[in-house]
């Protein structure tokens, strides 16, 4: 907005300059024209107040003094012609002027701008009044002058006046932005408020601002209470949802595992495995999608605080490894030897590790699992080991994806697991990463977050 703002205040102040400028130019080449004409006005009166009746004829001395008062403009050239009242040339240049009408000077000396020599001149014509023996009659002089002069002072009356404006327009510049830059600042400190605002914070804002601004602050707020509004509905919707949801399906399964398989058919006993398998795959599928859900939108509204790792870690090992789990699998849980804290969400964090450690009880462990809690600089990391194949490095950036399957006929996959661990790290600044299986290690999956500042 301030670059905007200069650039309109700019384009009015150069509009100024230059209306400034033309008017400063036009002002100049009238001024030198007055001053100059006077000085020619001047010399012509002289000229002509030389002439004079002798012996029945028109003389006409030339006045030292009007060539010294001409002679202020070094650089022009001077001309001049005596007309006699029978018309004809007494001294002077006889083609000077030889097309003005000199009886319009009888009631006023007349200016006019000419050409003479090649040269442009400004020329003046004065009449006189003379007795001649014959009769009264009208004697004339005509002065020109070249006007390099008096250009000469119009361009620097027109520099000078150049020069004044571009400073006056510097200094409107200068105070212009000390203006606008003062007068945005409640903008500033508007947009610092809100950059700076926790993202969950959904309170309206209470920043000073003036009356001007104001309408402003309170569409925020308008638009905050509606966010804050939609988000709680939203809330509330997966809440319901995954209780009405989850209770069939619960139902669901009880009833299926409640039949007697001994007393179907062959046929209806394979039939009765794929509804098992397949309400199993749903409960699953199911589970994840509203945990997922749940993930993002606590993200929305739960102020993150210090979480300790290892806590966090062993109410997701407690959780994912189910009571059923085979006995003939060893799993194990190796928490830090100090308790390393992280900044979250206690929840959202715990689902994440429990997708972490699901995947690798269906997809990995065969006879071991591990879930380690460790400190690698300055962060925290929670190491989900098993000792199975792994995944392969070419699939690592795919299966972060939401719906990614490694094969299409995984059963019990809903390709949600890891993407669900990845935003939650990534959210937390963090970040889910592999360990590729070798001779010495076997492979790991591993949240990693960064350490509260302070904790060693």
């Amino acid at each position: 907005m301030f670059s905007r703002l200069m650039r309109r205040v700019g384009v009015v102040l150069a509009l100024g300059a230059g209306t400034l400028i033309t008017a400063a130019w036009i002002y100049a080449r009238a001024a030198a024209d007055d001053a100059y004409d006077r000085l020619l006005l001047g010399a012509a009166f002289q000229m002509s107040e030389s002439l004079s009746v002798a012996d029945g004829n028109l003389r006409f001395v030339l006045p030292p003094s009007a060539f010294e008062i001409l002679g202020l403009a070094n650089d022009d050239r001077i001309f001049y012609r005596v007309i006699d009242p029978s018309g004809a040339t007494l001294t002077g240049y006889a083609d000077l002027a030889a097309k003005a009408d000199l009886s319009a000077s009888r009631a006023a000396p007349i200016f006019g701008d000419d050409a003479y020599l090649g040269a442009p001149v400004r020329t003046v014509t004065v009449s006189h009044a003379m007795s001649m023996p014959e009769g009264p009659g009208w004697a004339y002089v005509v002065v020109a002058q070249t006007v390099e002069a008096r250009h000469a002072l119009a361009s620097e009356l027109t520099a000078r006046a150049t020069m004044l404006v571009a400073l006056m327009s510097l200094f409107a510049v200068a105070g212009t932005a000390l203006a606008v830059r003062y007068s945005l600042r409640p903008v500033d400190d508007l947009a610092a408020a809100l950059r700076q605002r926790d993202p969950q914070d959904l309170t309206p804002l209470t920043v000073a601002v003036p009356d001007e601004l104001s309408p402003f602050v309170t569409s925020i707020n308008y638009f905050i209470i509606r966010l804050d509004e939609r988000i709680k509905l939203l809330q509330r919707y997966i809440a319901d949802s995954a209780h009405q949801i989850r209770t069939p399906l619960t139902a669901l399964s009880a009833q299926v595992s409640l039949i007697d398989e001994q007393r179907l058919a062959p046929e209806d006993r394979r039939h009765l495995k794929r509804v098992q398998s397949r309400t199993i795959e749903l409960t699953g599928f199911t589970n994840q999608l509203l945990n997922h859900a749940m993930v993002i939108h606590r993200f929305d509204s739960v102020q993150l605080v210090p979480v300790s790792l290892n806590d966090v870690a062993r109410m997701a090992f407690r959780n994912a490894v189910p009571i059923t789990v085979d006995p003939d699998m060893i799993v194990s849980f190796e928490p830090a030897d100090e308790d390393l804290m992280a900044m979250g969400d206690m929840l959202s964090l715990r689902e994440a590790i429990v997708n972490v450690i699901d995947n690798a009880l269906r997809h990995g462990a065969t006879a071991r699992l591990e879930v380690r809690v460790r400190q690698r600089e300055n962060f925290g990391r929670i190491e989900v080991i098993d000792d199975g194949p792994g995944i392969k490095e070419a699939d690592w950036p795919n299966i972060i994806s939401r719906f990614y399957s490694r094969s299409p006929d995984a059963r019990g996959s809903s390709g949600l697991g890891f993407a669900i661990a990845s935003e939650v790290a990534t959210v937390l600044r963090g970040q889910l990463g592999f360990r590729e299986r070798s001779e010495n290690e076997p492979f790991c999956v591993y949240l990693e977050l960064p350490l509260v500042r302070g904790q060693p």
